[in-house]
């Protein structure tokens, strides 16, 4: 579930798998041929909204299926784990062997975990473009960044804002809720975590809590800003990112980046990821530039797609498997996202009830990433 808004983790940005923290499993009493097998049900998150779904567990791993004509078998939350898949030939063999409908799949996905670029696997590979930085130092990072970025981050610290690594709790779980409220709309996207309750918002955060740092910002004792750091051995990736539209003048964004790369120093983590540089066709967005501008760099990982069936053969030949922000073209995404934006911006406007109409140079201005995420 991922909140700044990187289109990987939470309402918006996203060709991944939409906002996707697991929580606790119920193994079932059923079990494969193969001992390290598992039948049972998980919870996962989609689109801000909860659901029940069945999964093998394979080895520790979740393997879930989704898709109607295309069915896709993949590792549930599998860019929040801290190891990759060790034996992708069981997870091969165990779904072909599967019988039951639920588990029927055409397509078996998986990914190599940075900082291991080089293909390890002869299965169909795509490349994915993974916005990383790769970490030496605190210092070795602030010297290459642009000056207006640096600028930024001392204008907050001028400007009264300051970053603390907090605990989960019942006061921080109700800032949350109040900062997921600060605008319906973020990134031209209606946002999925405005206007939830404080149960669900309590819920939303449970993953991942053993091994994560909330990172917060505040002025005058407000929150203005969050990132939710998951460490994934000696790799750290950003879940949440969020910083409050109506305070972008504190520059919360850049206050909180400065202290999530010191934090990283800190555990001695060798890459940071914030979700994908480019997802699909879709580039040059204000996302990717904030990325840039905060030293984030682009690492091509493998990703594999190996087909099941002979309609997943067929889908991984033509790229079926991409989705739309493979297949069309930037400027076609471009119009598209474009008039989403527009549509949503409209349909705000004539909703009197809501506290706030999103301002368009708050949300894309240089000095702020746009908002929302939950990468």
């Amino acid at each position: 579930m991922p909140l700044l808004t990187d289109e990987s983790t939470q309402a918006n940005v996203s060709q991944h798998k939409p906002n996707l923290a697991s929580k606790a499993a119920h193994p079932a009493s059923a079990q494969t041929g193969t001992p390290s097998v598992t039948k049972k049900t998980i919870e996962i998150a989609v689109k801000g909204k909860w659901f029940r779904v069945p999964a093998l567990e394979v080895q520790g791993k979740d393997i879930i299926v989704q898709g109607k004509s295309i069915r896709t078998a993949s590792i549930e939350a599998e860019e929040w784990l801290e190891t990759e898949v060790e034996d992708p030939e069981l997870c091969l063999r165990t779904l072909k062997e599967e019988s039951s409908p639920e588990f029927r799949a055409d397509v078996f996905t998986f990914a190599q975990k940075l900082p291991v670029t080089q293909q390890k696997y002869d299965y169909p590979v795509e490349w994915e473009s993974i916005a990383a930085i790769p970490l030496t130092s605190f210092k070795d990072w602030w010297e290459k960044l642009p000056q207006e970025s640096r600028k930024n981050t001392r204008r907050a610290q001028k400007r009264g804002v300051v970053v603390e690594v907090k605990e989960l709790n019942a006061a921080l779980i109700q800032d949350i809720m109040v900062l997921n409220n600060d605008s319906p709309i973020r990134q031209g996207k209606t946002f999925t975590h405005y206007g939830k309750t404080l149960e669900q918002v309590t819920k939303d955060q449970q993953a991942f809590l053993d091994r994560c740092d909330y990172i917060c910002a505040y002025a005058d004792g407000e929150l203005i800003g969050l990132t939710k750091l998951v460490y994934r051995g000696d790799v750290a990736s950003i879940l949440t990112f969020l910083s409050k539209a109506s305070q972008s003048d504190k520059r919360p964004a850049n206050a909180l980046m400065a202290k999530v790369v010191e934090r990283c120093e800190q555990k001695g983590i060798s890459h940071l990821i914030f979700g994908m540089y480019n997802y699909g066709n879709k580039r040059h967005t204000p996302l990717r530039e904030f990325k840039i501008r905060n030293g984030f760099t682009e690492i091509l990982a493998p990703r594999y797609y190996v087909p099941l069936t002979f309609k997943g053969a067929l889908s991984v030949k033509l790229k079926f498997h991409r989705g739309p922000l493979g297949l069309l073209p930037h400027s076609v995404i471009s119009v598209l996202v474009n008039a989403r934006a527009r549509w949503n911006a409209f349909k705000l406007s004539r909703c009197s009830s809501m506290p706030e109409r999103p301002n368009s140079d708050r949300q894309t201005g240089r000095s702020n990433p746009p908002a929302g995420s939950n990468l």
